[in-house]
């Protein structure tokens, strides 16, 4: 095993978390027999499978424990056979790490959408459904840049900003406290707090729905997700209203239609960075019978979801740089 004698945990945290978002940024996702969400999603299955019979919220709670212990057993027998060997733990460890989050598949789903409706509206309607929830078979040109500019938006939170603001908390927390606590289990610790973010999510996406199959099952997966995305969603939108303002966009109009229509989701936290960023582009997103964010001032059309694109990435850029500044602050002030 590997010996954490000297060890520079400092050095690690900020290194493996430059090569996770890098290899996401240029590979991507890790196939899909090794992903980790993917090993998370079918251990859900088989419990929701199990649990789903029992008609009240209290299998939503043993569906989220079981999924978090199985999934957490398995993540630590994996960290302990990776600590053999220094280069072997580097580079593991940092693929675990960016299978907690995803930057080029966000940005890139919305840039193909974009691609398709050059090509034709049905295939456009087509991609833009494995996106969204809502019926797409009908959606006209502005809805389908609507629904990929709400779902690129949307997801800035869980796809990025809420995993890697658990990680910058939790070594935050492990650098302050790095003398006291052992070495190895702190390094767990550091990646295990970015995989439950990921575990919880997962369980919302998969069962998190109000229909009468999964309504008890899925209440506690859904309210867990909400609390645990409250305060990142928060910070993505009033990164997107900075990030109009470097971009010199709208950002009056920005900060302006996320307070006001923001909660006008049924998510408490997706309307934040949906809504800042109808504002910066002074456009209307609309879900029809469910919101409608943002005032109609300029026509929504398919330039928009560039526009969109590029704001989200200078969103994912401030927000690495303020997880990177907080680090090195906390390794200066010790």
């Amino acid at each position: 095993m590997f010996n954490f004698i000297n060890f520079d945990l400092f050095s690690f945290i900020i290194s493996t978390l430059v090569f996770a978002i890098i290899f996401d940024i240029i590979i991507g996702e890790l196939p899909s027999k090794i992903h980790p969400v993917v090993i998370i999603g079918k251990i859900i299955d088989f419990f929701t499978d199990l649990f789903i019979k029992i008609r009240n919220k209290i299998s939503g709670l043993l569906l989220f424990l079981s999924t978090t212990i199985v999934s957490t057993v398995i993540l630590f027998v994996l960290f302990s056979v990776i600590n053999l060997n220094f280069y072997l733990m580097f580079i593991v460890y940092g693929l675990l790490l960016s299978s907690t989050f995803s930057i080029k598949i966000l940005l890139s789903s919305a840039k193909d959408i974009s691609n398709d409706l050059k090509e034709g509206i049905e295939k456009a309607r087509k991609s833009v459904s494995y996106l969204v929830s809502r019926n797409t078979n009908e959606l006209s040109e502005k809805l389908i840049v609507s629904a990929t500019i709400e779902s690129l938006t949307e997801n800035i939170t869980d796809s990025y900003i809420s995993p890697i603001f658990y990680f910058t908390i939790i070594s935050a927390i492990a650098l302050l406290f790095a003398d006291n606590i052992n070495t190895f289990l702190l390094v767990f610790i550091i990646l295990w707090i970015p995989f439950l973010f990921r575990i919880s999510n997962t369980l919302d996406a998969m069962v998190g729905y109000e229909n009468n199959k999964l309504k008890y099952i899925g209440y506690f997966p859904a309210k867990i997700d909400d609390i645990l995305n409250y305060i990142p969603a928060r910070i993505a939108g009033f990164l997107v209203v900075a990030s109009a303002f470097i971009f010199k966009l709208d950002w009056k109009n920005s900060y302006k239609i996320m307070l006001r229509d923001a909660r006008k989701c049924p998510s408490p936290n997706s309307g934040f960075t949906m809504a800042s960023t109808a504002g910066a582009l002074n456009i209307q997103l609309v879900k029809k019978d469910t919101y409608i964010l943002g005032d109609n001032t300029v026509e929504i059309d398919v330039s928009h979801i560039s526009k969109a694109i590029k704001l989200s990435k200078f969103t994912i850029l401030l927000f690495t740089i303020i997880s990177f500044l907080i680090l090195i602050l906390i390794e200066l002030l010790i």
